[in-house]
């Protein structure tokens, strides 16, 4: 649910928050992380061991501790209990903390509809079709919507993690999977992957207004500078007397920025694509 503010400051007029109504809240405060699965997180400023900035518009920031979360779901038909559904400053969907009944404790990324006290599983042999519930792709109902997805079986989800996302099983044919992906890209994927049904929480996330460029600067985003702002020797599009824009947009490296391809065209994964999400 969205929150908008009456505008008694400039920097409220835009705001736009969110309510964060699914996380599990104790005495009318959100649940702090479990001590036991969080590390430093360290920073570097987008700069390199040289001190050079190699990433741009990153440095400051509230300080942060990382949450270890489990992508593999490798731990088989134990039964979880949803003990609270946390906030991730590191990343724009919320957590699910698992207690496993054998007592061990474990991150996962919340799905939508997921509230604590609810049971999750992991399993090939007896797989639950509910929202957190991991199991192989081979053995997902076509049709079944779904988020974290291994592109490599054993090696962890890196498919469909960000906040509202989901990917749909299409089909099966010989050990592969037919995904669609948000992008609307159609991909083969080992069938032997691991993916978690639902949908990713927090779906308004893309909806919010930080309203002043403070709040960015909480979240260690530094000023972003117009190219056509800047002088020749800093930007393709930088010079010129007043205001023009007949270039073709580009990087500060000359990389063009609105349709050119960089994929390798030798890719050895291209043959994995069934179809490019830039088809319409």
């Amino acid at each position: 649910m969205l929150k908008t503010f009456r505008p008694i400051t400039p920097s409220t007029r835009r705001l736009v928050l969110i309510t964060y109504d699914q996380l599990t809240r104790i005495d009318g405060k959100t649940v702090g992380p479990e001590r036991s699965l969080i590390s430093i997180k360290k920073r570097t400023g987008g700069r390199n061991n040289n001190g050079h900035i190699t990433c741009r518009h990153m440095g400051g920031g509230h300080k942060r501790f990382y949450r270890i979360i489990d992508f593999k779901r490798d731990k088989l038909d134990i039964k979880a209990r949803v003990d609270s559904i946390q906030y991730d400053p590191n990343r724009n969907a919320h957590l699910a903390l698992l207690n496993y009944e054998d007592g061990e404790k474990r991150y996962i990324i919340a799905p939508q509809t997921l509230k604590a006290g609810d049971v999750v599983i992991s399993s090939d042999e007896h797989p639950l079709f509910n929202p957190g519930c991991a199991t192989r792709l081979k053995f997902m109902p076509i049709g079944s919507t779904i988020h974290n997805i291994e592109m490599v079986p054993g090696k962890g989800a890196k498919l469909v993690r960000s906040a509202g996302l989901s990917a749909q099983l299409m089909g099966r044919n010989n050990g592969y999977a037919s995904i669609r992906l948000p992008s609307g890209e159609m991909r083969m994927i080992n069938e032997d992957c691991r993916a978690t049904f639902g949908v990713v929480s927090n779906p308004e996330h893309n909806v919010r207004d930080e309203g002043k460029a403070g709040r960015m600067r909480w979240q260690g985003v530094r000023p972003t500078v117009r190219g056509t702002a800047m002088n020749p020797v800093d930007h393709p599009h930088g010079g010129g007397e007043g205001k023009h824009n007949g270039y073709i947009p580009q990087t500060p490296w000359a990389m063009q920025t609105k349709g050119y391809r960089t994929r390798a065209k030798r890719k050895t994964s291209s043959r994995f694509i069934i179809k490019d999400r830039r088809v319409k």
